[in-house]
C-alpha cells in the first residue's frame, strides 16, 4: 500500500478550467481534448471548471466568484495544479498563482511540454527549444519583484544586471544562436529537395490533426517503423521514406507534425521550415480520424493551419481514416471535405481502402504526364531505364528494330529522352 501512495504523489493531479464566452458546449468539447493533452504530459486530471463570462478577465482569466469556487476545488481533489484552455498573460498567470497559491498552467505550455518530450532529432530539439524559450521571453515582463535580485560576479562594476536583464540577455542570445543552427537545418533540407526536383521524384505530403493515423499510414505503406500510439503527438519529428507504386513509379511520402485546435503560435513559427514540406509537395494526402465527433472542426483546423503558412492550390486527397471504429458507417455519408479532389474511406491499421488511396495518387500522378509509344534503338536503352524509374511504364517489349514502349512520363522527362 504505501507504494501505491508513492506512485500517486509523482503524478501531476490537474484541475481544467475554461472560460465560455459563447457556446458552452464547444468549451466542453474543448476541455477534453485539453484533458487527452494532460494524460499525454503524464497528467491526471481530477476535476474542470467553466465559467460563463462575456469576455475572459484580463488579470485574473476567471471572475473573483469562480476562483473561490475553483480554491475549494483544489482542496477537495488534493490538486496539484490547474491547466487553462487558453494561452494566459503574464499577468494572468502571476496573479492566478498568488490567489490560488497552486501552479498555473496554460495550454501553450502543456503543449509545449509534450513536444519537448517527444522530439528525437536535433532538428525537433532546436525547434521545440526555440519555441519555448520564445514563450519563456513574454512572459520576463511583470514577474515581481523576485526577478530583480541584483545580480553581480567577479569583475562586474557597479551593481551589475538585474536578474531580469540577465535572462533576458541570455534568452536573445540563445534564440540567436537556435536560429542560426536552424537556418543551417533549413538549407540541408533545401538541398535535399532540389536534388528530388532534378530527380523529377513526386512528393505526397501526410497531413492532419493530431492522432489521426498520418504514422499508422506512413508505416503501413512504407515499413518506415515510425512509433504508433493512440496518443495525441505520439510522433513529432518529420519522417520521408520512399514508396514504389504497383507499376515501378516512385514517390516520396513525408509525415509531417499534427496539427491541433489553439496551435500555440511559437510552435507554427519555430516548425515553420518542417510544416512548409507540405508547401512543395505534389500532393497532400489529408488523414482525418472519421471515427471522432469533432472531424468537421478538425478539418477546419488542418485547413486554416495550412492557409496561415501560404499552402494553397495542392491537389489533395482525404482519407477518412479508422471506419472500423464507426459503429454505424452511415456516419461517412455526413462527412464531406470540399476542398479535396479525391476522398477515401478506409481504416490504414486494417488496410481496408488503401487500394483506393494507391489508385487515387496513381491517378493523380498520371493526370501531368504524356503518353508516349515508340521505338528505341538498343544503344538508347538508358533512356527506359529513365522512364521505369520516374514514370509509370505499362509495356516495354523487345524486337529487332529496337526496344517498344508504352509509357507515361512527365514533360521534364519527356525532354530529357534521346528522340
Amino acid at each position: 500500500m504505501p507504494d501505491l501512495f508513492e506512485n500517486k504523489d509523482l503524478t501531476e493531479q490537474v484541475i481544467l478550467v475554461g472560460v465560455a464566452t459563447g457556446d458552452s458546449d464547444s468549451v466542453e468539447k474543448s476541455l477534453d481534448e485539453l484533458e487527452e493533452l494532460a494524460e499525454t504530459a503524464g497528467a491526471v486530471t481530477v476535476g474542470r471548471l467553466i465559467q460563463n463570462r462575456e469576455m475572459i478577465h484580463p488579470g485574473t482569466y476567471l471572475g473573483k466568484g469562480k476562483l473561490a469556487e475553483l480554491t475549494e476545488l483544489i482542496i477537495d481533489t488534493h490538486a496539484t495544479g490547474i491547466i487553462c484552455d487558453d494561452e494566459l498573460s503574464p499577468a494572468q498567470m502571476a496573479n492566478m498563482q498568488d490567489i490560488l497559491d497552486i501552479k498555473v498552467m496554460d495550454r501553450t505550455l502543456l503543449i509545449l511540454d509534450i513536444f519537448a518530450q517527444r522530439a528525437s532529432t536535433k532538428e525537433g530539439k532546436i525547434q521545440v527549444e526555440l519555441a519555448q524559450l520564445r514563450y519563456r521571453a513574454t512572459r520576463l515582463t511583470g514577474m515581481g519583484s523576485s526577478m530583480s535580485r541584483l545580480g553581480g560576479g567577479i569583475g562586474t562594476r557597479g551593481p551589475g544586471e538585474k536578474k531580469l536583464e540577465v535572462d533576458r540577455r541570455l534568452i536573445r542570445e540563445r534564440i540567436s544562436q537556435l536560429k542560426r543552427e536552424l537556418e543551417a537545418v533549413k538549407r540541408h533540407r533545401e538541398v535535399a529537395r532540389q536534388q528530388r526536383e532534378r530527380n523529377h521524384i513526386p512528393v505526397a505530403a501526410i497531413v492532419g490533426y493530431t492522432n489521426a493515423g498520418k504514422s499508422t499510414l506512413l508505416n503501413r505503406l512504407t515499413g518506415a517503423g515510425v512509433l504508433e500510439e493512440d496518443k495525441l503527438f505520439a510522433t513529432l519529428d518529420p519522417t520521408t521514406r520512399n514508396l514504389v507504386l504497383e507499376d515501378g513509379q516512385e514517390l516520396l511520402l513525408t509525415d509531417t507534425v499534427g496539427f491541433i485546435h489553439k496551435l500555440p503560435h511559437h510552435l507554427v513559427e519555430a516548425f515553420r521550415s518542417t510544416l512548409e514540406e507540405a508547401k512543395y509537395a505534389d500532393i497532400l494526402i489529408h488523414m482525418v480520424d472519421a471515427s471522432d465527433p469533432q472531424a468537421d472542426m478538425h478539418m477546419h483546423v488542418v485547413y486554416e493551419t495550412l492557409t496561415s503558412l501560404a499552402i494553397r492550390d495542392k491537389t489533395i486527397i482525404t482519407v477518412f481514416n479508422k471506419i472500423d471504429l464507426l459503429q454505424d458507417r452511415e456516419v461517412l455519408t455526413g462527412l464531406r471535405d470540399f476542398k479535396a479532389d479525391y476522398t477515401v474511406a478506409a481504416s490504414v491499421r486494417s488496410g481496408e481502402g488503401l487500394d483506393a488511396l494507391l489508385s487515387s495518387i496513381k491517378a493523380i500522378l498520371r493526370a501531368d504526364k504524356i503518353l508516349i509509344e515508340r521505338i528505341f534503338d538498343y544503344a538508347h536503352a538508358g533512356d527506359i531505364a529513365v522512364i521505369r524509374k520516374y514514370g509509370q511504364l505499362l509495356e516495354e517489349r523487345y524486337q529487332e528494330d529496337g526496344i517498344f514502349v508504352r509509357a507515361y512520363i512527365t514533360k521534364e522527362i519527356y525532354a530529357r529522352l534521346s528522340f
